[in-house]
């Protein structure tokens, strides 16, 4: 129905590090060549469970902002904005938040999960229990149809999803809904007004996700359809209304670990990060210091790759030739620790270089990157309003 659109966002943590980039960064990079992308600063999510500590937030906004830019996100490609910034977010949280149900909130995992681990706060606010329908908002308003996620994020997705599903079922139903999708059907032209119906009665009758999709394609084509009329029969084909929200599709990615200096997985709260920026000399010293085999005492004791943290990151910056280097040179003590770590150290900071060069001219003119931001929360604003518009229209608050 609507040209395909991704959207993703991150909480303002501050710089990132070497576990961001492989995990989430590489992948934006990657997709904004491929599909129309806006990536969110989530600020309003940083209050959720750091309500009481929320002096750095804005200067953590502007650092990871940069580190994006380091990376090579570029605002040529995609949408860079602050959630904040497009108060249309929070109008259509709140709308949704008028129909609901209250259990729904609830059954998402990460509810309880999120009060255990975080138990030394008080997370009994609305805003804790409402944040996924937040993030719901920050997806739907966008009408994005593709959000990259781990597999740990899809029950956020799957109540997106029910939450558009309800809204379109409860407001998408215009008056005389059956009778105008029946003449939107005769606008497609009688042999595709014949196929639609073919296919949306194998869909409704038997289920048939095949059909379901073909009339998605037969409706994309129809490029003389007026935007109201395939609105209406998208709505129609699914056995709803009209579709106001769009369904997100998860889009899944590799849930990359990546390693921190001391084997668990990188994360500032152990201490082990390497940062995306971090000075040459200070990347040296930390590889040069990591742990290894603790039962590689001397350098003349046989090591075991598989017991060493360093080994994981010749897993991800490694090539067959040095990885069977590092195997038979540990196991044999043919080489020492120092040897071993060189190709990371060489690996990492040649990774690095690109990401220190695009930042240089960043955090020489920091007024650069609020241009980008502010040219992003323009873009996306628009965009917001749009859905705002109908929205509003759909639920009966249009005064004009």
């Amino acid at each position: 129905m609507y040209a395909e659109k991704i959207l993703s966002g991150m909480r303002p943590t501050g710089r990132l590090h070497l576990g961001h980039y492989h995990g989430v960064l590489a992948n934006w990079v990657k997709l904004q060549h491929e599909y129309p992308c806006l990536f969110f600063v989530a600020d309003w999510h940083a209050l959720t469970t750091s309500y009481d500590e929320t002096e750095t937030i804005a200067q953590s906004t502007w650092d990871m902002v940069i580190d994006w830019l380091a990376a090579g996100v570029d605002p040529a490609q995609a949408t860079l904005f602050i959630q904040s910034r497009v108060p249309e977010h929070a109008e259509l949280h709140l709308l949704l938040s008028m129909t609901t149900p209250l259990g729904w909130l609830e059954r998402v995992p990460t509810y309880k999960e999120q009060q255990e681990k975080l138990n030394h706060k008080d997370l009994t606010t609305y805003g804790f229990l409402g944040y996924p329908l937040l993030q719901a908002a920050d997806i739907l308003i966008y009408r994005a149809n593709r959000v990259p996620v781990g597999e740990d994020q899809i029950p956020h997705l799957e109540f997106a999803r029910e939450i558009a599903r309800r809204f379109n079922h409860m407001y998408g139903r215009e008056p005389g809904f059956e009778e105008k999708a029946r003449d939107s059907i005769k606008k497609l032209g009688s042999k595709r007004a014949k196929l639609y119906e073919e296919l949306r009665n194998r869909y409704q009758e038997k289920g048939d996700d095949d059909a379901l999709e073909q009339a998605h394609a037969l409706l994309n084509e129809a490029q003389s359809l007026a935007l109201g009329d395939r609105e209406r029969l998208f709505g129609y084909l699914e056995g709803s209304g009209k579709m106001i929200l769009v369904e997100p599709e998860a889009m899944l990615t590799d849930a990359a670990r990546s390693p921190g200096l001391d084997g668990q997985k990188m994360s500032k709260s152990y201490g082990n990060t390497i940062a995306l920026r971090e000075d040459v000399e200070s990347v040296r010293k930390k590889i040069r210091t990591m742990q290894t085999d603790p039962q590689r005492v001397r350098r003349t004791d046989a090591g075991d790759p598989a017991k060493c943290p360093v080994w994981q990151f010749h897993e991800i910056y490694s090539g067959d030739e040095i990885k069977n280097w590092v195997q038979q040179g540990c196991r044999s003590a043919g080489i020492g620790c120092i040897e071993c770590k060189q190709p990371i150290i060489d690996a990492v900071l040649a990774e690095q270089e690109p990401m220190r060069e695009r930042a240089r001219m960043y955090e020489e003119d920091p007024q650069l990157v609020r241009n980008i931001i502010a040219d992003g929360c323009e873009k996306a604003r628009k965009l917001a309003q749009e859905t705002m518009r109908d929205v509003r229209e759909a639920i009966g608050l249009h005064y004009l």
